[in-house]
């Protein structure tokens, strides 16, 4: 299996999100004019770990992208590894890997982080909007509604994955532009 790790550049201002993927607040329509600020506090030691996406909003970073995978885990320096990984042409296509790193940026709730998938002049919004309190699911936007992912901890069932669009509906989000993960079976 062949694995390539991925360096995107971004013109302009534009900062990177979760998932490879990317963020820019200023690009693509908005799914959700007034997001909702993050609905509960973040403990990051049950936050890291591997995550399955669910569904997205797509946007060019991850066009094309099945069996996609974010994992977190805490660096030496106090920062997040962040591991995305996605694969190209279908859930058992060629294996892509973006690597990054975050900060908790809001230390009351640890829901906020910022993300740089390219140094430190390209930061992404990250908000964990709302998770279990097992954080078996997670539901992950930014401030300007553009960008949704809905990530569970274990391959995401279709009843899973409804329950998570609903919620997302309710929070404000155009659902209908959604974009569900496939991923591999087993």
């Amino acid at each position: 299996m062949r694995v390539a790790v991925i360096r995107l550049a971004v013109a302009g201002a534009c900062g990177v999100a979760l998932l490879a993927m990317a963020a820019c607040a200023g690009a693509g329509p908005t799914g959700n004019p007034r997001p909702p600020q993050p609905a509960k506090r973040v403990e990051l030691s049950k936050y890291l770990g591997l995550w399955y996406e669910a569904a997205r909003y797509d946007f060019r970073f991850e066009k094309g992208c099945d069996g996609v995978t974010a994992e977190y885990s805490l660096r030496p320096d106090g920062l997040v590894e962040v591991r995305n990984t996605c694969r190209q042409g279908g859930p058992e296509g060629i294996e892509k890997v973006s690597l990054g790193k975050a900060k908790v940026v809001d230390k009351a709730t640890g829901a906020k982080l910022k993300v740089s998938f390219f140094g430190p002049f390209f930061l992404g919004d990250y908000w964990v909007l709302d998770h279990a309190d097992d954080y078996s699911w997670a539901i992950v936007g930014e401030g300007s509604g553009r960008y949704l992912w809905l990530l569970t901890r274990d391959k995401p069932t279709p009843g899973l994955t409804q329950n998570l669009t609903a919620r997302a509906k309710a929070m404000g989000y155009d659902v209908s532009r959604l974009r569900v993960t496939k991923h591999a079976r087993g």
